[in-house]
């Protein structure tokens, strides 16, 4: 299961242990095929470096214990962070929670229902204050209603119902194909994964074959795009992305449930901080004193030197990030860093690489919360447990959707950097395997996390470790996209939050039922064939561009229409700054069309948009053209 008793985040209680002493393991449970002893030989080494660094500062790893949680308390903690918390007592304010609900899919819908059961059965148990029933938000209901509803709407039959609607709705097609290396499949978002994978209930899904360590072997996947593009992170508003998160965590949970996981996660322990202003402080304080240096930084400008400074002379260094370097000399920069960093005067250029290795890794190790939190380190490290390659992906995606944007930021500069590393594979002798293998335990040991593994489980639960972290090095690109599902429920919700969605529905159940029929049904739109629209581009062009939209229009055609009409016009240019030039004319690849307001906040639009659909899915928004921003290193 998806839980925090058999998880790689508790590694650092394993013992130390020589790669060659390692038990091979032959059982189903093993992630990755052909790995013979020495495979892990990185992994071991990597352990045994992390332990006698840390036994050398064991007066600063000042533990807080994790709390063993109380029946119901993680139900409430869940409803809570998925938005839902007016659920929990007997507030006067529930829109908000009623404009979610709203927005959720079958599924989705029926993993909030079990966790308020839950929550609401120990409730009573506790003979505490008696929880608010769910179904008063929308009223009284009548004895013969809840005679006439009881069996349909226990947890359990809501549950046998929901599986049965699923296998029977197959109107697309989810199946997994047997696995074939090297050949590329589709990765749909579209549709909501929950909903995917309860499509699937009645079939076998079909494992991939055990996976080699050779990164070439991995499967490739491809997004399709629809008509309305692809949504990366970054091209959604801040605003938009705040309801991301919570979205993402109730999709997630709604997967895990279908797939029969149990999705388990860590209260957050607080560790003692010390007085440092770089190495083992929490990521939004080094991110609030850089930004006082430099606005809008996303990433810690410690964490961009580091890497920078390997990027330009430890790409080619054979083994690096394997070889450690010297733990005085590591020690010795690390005070250096702190006392000469934000004043200029630390010279990088007298600094051994495996030294700059040895420090970037200190730097992810020290943070007084993992990099991929406390709360759901335990998820990450689980996902290796789901047989399926493609769901893997789709509960990894979510889980960094569900991350702080400061950690999210962070782990991505990271995995640019291992991408970069692997690439210079002939140079450096540190192929996909390798960089993954090393940096696990940096990423799932935490002096915050103790706890005992179970006997036997190392091997199972280091590869497991480094697989997760292969499968964020190589399939980052695809991780780094919003579901379409996902930017949909966000137009939702925006849309709902502007109306105040008015519901007279006596039960939860009827509501949901009443939003899945609406759902269900097809929108037949008697939308203009075409449509001429008016696009903004204020800050390069006293005037608008006047677009004639038909289906076949797309967001790169609007920008050459743009580029074109700036080059040949003479339109009155205001801003010019930093617009490429070549052959006389200005690169549309240098521009961007931005959907504004609506039911969106702001969204930078893929270039293959057709823009027709989205005007049809969003008429109230404003198109505006942009310069596309550059964010060039400090260092």
């Amino acid at each position: 299961s998806l839980s925090t008793r058999n998880c790689a985040c508790k590694m650092s209680q394993l013992p130390l242990k020589s790669p060659l002493a390692s038990p091979v393991s032959e059982g189903t449970n093993s992630r990755v095929e052909s790995l013979d002893n020495l495979s892990m030989d990185s992994f071991w080494l990597e352990v045994e470096n992390i332990k006698q660094s840390a036994e050398a500062e064991q007066e600063e790893c000042s533990l807080t214990d994790v709390k063993t949680q109380e029946e119901g308390e993680a139900e409430a903690e869940w409803l809570q962070d998925a938005g839902l918390s007016d659920l929990l007592g007997d507030g006067a304010s529930e829109n908000d929670n009623i404009v979610l609900l709203s927005t959720l899919t079958k599924t989705q819908a029926a993993a909030v229902q079990r966790r308020l059961d839950t929550y609401s059965r120990s409730r009573r148990r506790k003979n505490k204050h008696p929880v608010r029933d769910v179904r008063d938000i929308f009223g009284v209901v009548t004895s013969e209603e809840t005679a006439a509803e009881k069996k349909e709407s226990s947890p359990d039959q809501l549950w046998h119902n929901l599986r049965a609607s699923n296998v029977q709705r197959k109107t697309q097609d989810y199946s997994c194909t047997v696995r074939n290396p090297g050949k590329e499949e589709m990765f749909n978002m579209d549709v909501a994964y929950s909903e995917q994978a309860a499509v699937l209930l009645k079939g076998s899904f079909l494992s991939e074959s055990r996976r080699l360590k050779d990164g070439n072997a991995l499967t490739k996947f491809k997004i399709p795009k629809g008509r309305l593009g692809v949504t990366r992170i970054g091209d959604l508003s801040a605003q938009d992305m705040k309801k991301i998160p919570t979205l993402a965590l109730i999709e997630l949970t709604a997967l895990c449930d279908v797939l029969g996981f149990e999705l388990k996660r860590n209260k957050a322990s607080k560790l003692k901080t010390t007085e440092k202003r770089l190495f083992g402080v929490p990521l939004n304080t080094l991110l609030e004193n850089d930004q006082k240096l430099l606005p809008n930084t996303k990433v810690p400008l410690l964490l961009q030197a580091l890497l920078s400074c390997l990027e330009k002379r430890g790409l080619e260094t054979e083994g690096i990030l394997r070889v450690s370097g010297s733990q005085t000399r590591i020690k010795s920069l690390e005070q250096k860093l702190e006392r000469d960093f934000y004043t200029g005067l630390f010279r990088w250029d007298e600094v051994h690489q495996n030294d700059v290795s040895g420090l970037l890794k200190r730097f992810i190790r020290e943070l007084p919360a993992p990099l991929l939190t406390a709360e759901y380190l335990p998820a990450f490290a689980a996902v290796q447990n789901i047989p399926d390659l493609k769901q893997r992906l789709q509960a990894l995606n979510l889980l960094i959707l569900i991350l702080p944007e400061p950690n999210r930021n962070t782990l991505k500069a990271l995995l640019e950097f291992l991408s970069k590393v692997v690439a210079r594979e002939n140079n450096n002798k540190m192929n996909l395997w390798n960089v993954s293998t090393v940096m696990a335990p940096n990423l799932f040991m935490h002096k915050g996390l103790p706890n005992k593994i179970p006997e036997g489980k190392e091997k199972q639960l280091a590869e497991g470790a480094a697989d997760v972290v292969r499968m964020m090095i190589h399939y980052q690109d695809l991780l780094w996209t919003v579901s379409s599902f996902l930017v949909a429920q966000v137009r939702k919700l925006n849309e709902s939050n502007s109306k105040r969605y008015q519901f007279c529905d006596k039960r939860i159940k009827n509501l949901l039922r009443k939003i899945h029929a609406d759902k269900d049904k097809v929108e037949k739109n008697q939308a203009e064939p075409s449509k001429i629209v008016k696009v903004h581009a204020s800050l390069l062009l006293k005037d608008s561009l006047e677009v004639h939209l038909n289906n076949a229009t797309r967001v790169v055609d609007v920008l050459r229409q743009f580029q074109k009409n700036l080059c040949q016009n003479g339109w009155n240019i205001v801003n010019t700054v930093n617009l490429l030039k070549c052959n006389n004319s200005m690169e549309c690849t240098n521009l961007l069309l931005y959907e504004v307001g609506g039911n969106i906040g702001e969204h930078c639009l893929d270039p293959d948009t057709y823009l027709l659909d989205l005007y049809h899915i969003n008429p109230h928004a404003e198109w505006i053209i942009k310069q596309n921003p550059s964010y060039p290193r400090m260092f």
